[in-house]
């Protein structure tokens, strides 16, 4: 090697290093991998990426920096014995301290939590470690409160109540005042605000600021629901009138700034039930023999501007929540539903990323920018399912959502034929690459005008919901390539998704290999292939469900981030959302930086998009625990007019008090508590999943099936208990 040339890589080799110290140095709780680092100080070729993790090695092993679990890296731990961390209270009114960085949690015992709640950020002292024994410490103040407001029962005294919150982890009830309890009624459900808790009382003190109704009852469940993650289920005044007086019209100096593809034909799939339209297919035959196939999406930021209320409240919700018997948008019905859904034979403003594809699916060429459509047709996923299936045009009336059976043009049925092979490619070739097929069966529920569940089903996902899933996501995909591999980096938003936790993959091999399956830990192409092969495996199997959440869990969480460190689960470098700017804040983002550099702007701020991007998947995170709160509360609510029928289920999880078990025909899910089950007195084994008669040594293991029967139901708890009849043997 040239001097000149062992000068340069030293050079290199020392930015590296620098650059490792900036990052950690910079947020010393944290801990970060290769990938996380190398986006921070702009790594992005392979050469520098390895010298990037030898150097992470090599400051490791001579103690300069540590490696708090494999593949993490963070500065020294110094001997500080205060600590910032979130709250995780238990149901028995304990707490863990989840510090960042820190492998442990701290226990801290319910008489030292000092007045914090679950997910409250505190400053904890820990006490010094006693051999074997686990980190313990005390709460010194609350820093910082996660929420102030608490779903609760009014318990009505001579003149003043006590609010009992419903959330089992609020160890305390609230003390309002008559003249705060806002008309509420003894018994009635409430939204109440703690607004101060003195030293010398056990109770804080709060008011009144809704009351929901009566436990129970639909509307006041629902509300509750959404009430307990601080989501709103109506449109402030100001901003419904603002969105009322937007002009919606198309306007013909607008259309000439756009690219126009009225006349190209262009159709839209969705669910049957769908309201509004956020995305649009065309498809056209080039001379060249290729493909133009256009991904057309909801023109949104046309219409939301920042800085206007509307935006605000845009940003404040983040995203739609999909509750079980209705939706929560994010915009209101003036834009959802009218004028920035793709509703056929209407121009329409849209965003696009337009691409020349070759019969072997290659891409030729790509266009993003501001277009105008007009959909020719608008289709339900099975009419769609039913031309890929037939591979004719005739839609017969049982699937048609035009109430009769109907003709579809030559030219559609070819386009989708044609798409529906291109899609089937491309998703190969992502399996091919190490994406992981995860196809969950989804709860679904038949309401009637009561909405109340009259029958269980589960969507079910086929080539037409694949074939528009792979055209989003190589939108998503072809979008955030084309602004993340420009140089200088410019700030982005990206989707981002980590590499599993090893530790809980090990877990789940465990649980796994009780069904005879088995994963393969030899690299990561391996992980992900034996992934693959187990949720295959177990497609139509009893464990199934199980099988496909306990998976899920041992991945890590898709965030949005403006550091990219591509993402596992679909095997993609570099991944975003540009597709669903109707119900989702994050594709809103996007479209506008897209626009801000294809005008030739300057990268944005990063912190503020960071910041953006953090209350983005904060939202989303309280969002999708709405959705499983709704769908637990209509199961409940189904259950309660089967209570005298026998149904066999799977032991979906074992703990100390009782066994989870659910029922293999709707997914309901339910608890049998240990002191119920007759016969014999059982103890938990954490190691083998499983509770062990004491005497007749009879014992009950996840994955076992059962025999059940609906014990009682709880609308207000949302609690299901069962009776245990015995195994299904």
């Amino acid at each position: 090697m040239s001097k000149r040339n062992k000068k340069a890589k030293n050079h290199r080799k020392n930015e590296i290093t620098k650059g490792i110290f900036t990052v950690l140095e910079k947020e010393p709780q944290k801990s970060f991998n290769y990938k996380q680092i190398a986006a921070k100080i702009g790594v992005t070729d392979t050469q520098e990426r390895n010298l990037l993790i030898k150097r992470l090695v090599q400051l490791k092993e001579t103690k300069r920096i540590q490696e708090s679990s494999r593949g993490n890296y963070k500065t020294l731990e110094d001997n500080k014995t205060h600590h910032e961390g979130i709250v995780d209270i238990t149901g028995r009114g304990n707490a863990y301290i989840v510090i960042e960085g820190m492998e442990d949690d701290v226990f801290v015992q319910a008489n030292k939590i000092n007045k914090a709640f679950h997910k409250d950020k505190v400053e904890v002292f820990i006490r010094p470690r006693r051999n074997g024994k686990k980190l313990e410490g005390e709460v010194v103040k609350v820093l910082e409160r996660y929420k102030n407001t608490f779903v609760g029962i009014v318990d009505m005294q001579k003149t003043f109540a006590f609010v009992r919150p419903t959330d089992f982890r609020m160890y305390t009830d609230i003390f309002v005042s008559q003249d705060k309890l806002k008309n509420a009624k003894d018994g009635d459900k409430v939204l109440v605000e703690i607004t101060d808790w003195p030293d010398d009382k056990d109770s804080p003190y709060g008011k009144v600021t809704e009351v929901l109704g009566k436990p129970g009852e639909h509307d006041t469940e629902i509300h509750s629901i959404l009430a307990e993650y601080g989501l709103p289920y109506e449109f402030p005044g100001e901003v419904q009138s603002f969105a009322d007086g937007l002009d919606t019209q198309i306007k013909p100096e607008e259309i000439s700034k756009r690219r126009d593809m009225r006349d190209v034909l262009t159709f839209t799939i969705d669910p049957k039930d769908a309201k509004d339209f956020d995305d649009a297919l065309s498809f056209k035959i080039l001379e060249n023999g290729n493909y133009e196939i256009g991904i057309h999406i909801a023109d949104v930021s046309h219409y939301l501007k920042e800085g206007t209320v509307l935006d605000e409240e845009a940003y404040d919700r983040a995203t739609s929540v999909y509750l079980v018997d209705r939706v929560v948008p994010m915009l209101p019905e003036v834009l959802s539903n009218n004028a920035c859904s793709l509703r056929p034979n209407e121009e329409k403003y849209t965003f696009s990323a337009i691409f020349e594809l070759d019969r072997k699916g290659q891409i030729k060429g790509q266009w993003f920018g501001r277009t105008i459509i007009n959909s020719n047709e608008r289709f339900s996923y099975e009419e769609a399912q039913h031309i890929i299936e037939s591979e004719k045009g005739f839609i017969p009336k049982e699937v048609s959502i035009r109430k009769s059976e109907y003709k579809v043009d030559d030219e559609v049925v070819e386009a989708t034929l044609t798409m529906n092979r291109l899609a089937r490619d491309m998703r190969a070739k992502r399996m091919d690459q190490g994406a992981i097929s995860f196809d969950k069966v989804e709860v679904r529920f038949n309401l009637n005008e009561k909405n109340e569940p009259t029958s269980v089903y589960f969507k079910e996902s086929k080539d037409a919901n694949k074939l528009i899933e792979e055209f989003m996501l190589l939108a998503n995909r072809k979008v955030a390539e084309f602004i993340g591999k420009q140089k200088p980096i410019k700030t982005f938003v990206y989707r981002v998704h980590d590499d599993p936790d090893e530790e809980k993959l090990i877990a789940l091999n465990g649980i796994v290999s009780r069904f005879g399956h088995k994963l393969n830990f030899k690299d990561k192409k391996s992980i992900s292939a034996s992934l693959n092969q187990l949720l295959d495996d177990v497609k139509g199997q009893k464990e199934q469900n199980l099988v496909d959440t306990l998976a899920i869990r041992s991945m890590s969480k898709a965030v949005y981030t403006v550091d990219n460190i591509g993402h596992y689960g679909l095997a993609f470098d570099y991944y975003t959302h540009f597709t669903s700017p109707i119900r989702r804040y994050p594709d809103v983002m996007v479209h506008r930086l897209l626009q801000h550099y294809l005008d030739g702007g300057k990268s944005a701020k990063a912190e503020l998009y960071q910041e953006k991007c953090k209350h983005s998947s904060d939202m989303e995170y309280l969002a999708s625990s709405a959705e499983r709160d709704s769908i637990k509360y209509m199961q409940i609510k189904f259950m309660q007019d089967h209570q005298d029928e026998e149904f066999v289920g799977v032991i979906s999880g074992v703990t100390e008090w009782g066994i989870y078990v659910e029922i293999i025909e709707n997914k309901c899910e339910g608890m049998v508590r240990i002191r119920d089950i007759k016969g014999d007195y059982y103890i938990f084994d954490n190691k083998e999943y499983a509770i062990v008669g004491e005497r007749t040594k009879k014992t009950y293991q996840l994955g076992d099936e059962v025999i059940v029967m609906v014990k009682n139901t709880d609308l207000v708890k949302r609690h299901l208990d069962f009776t245990l009849l015995g195994k299904n043997e």
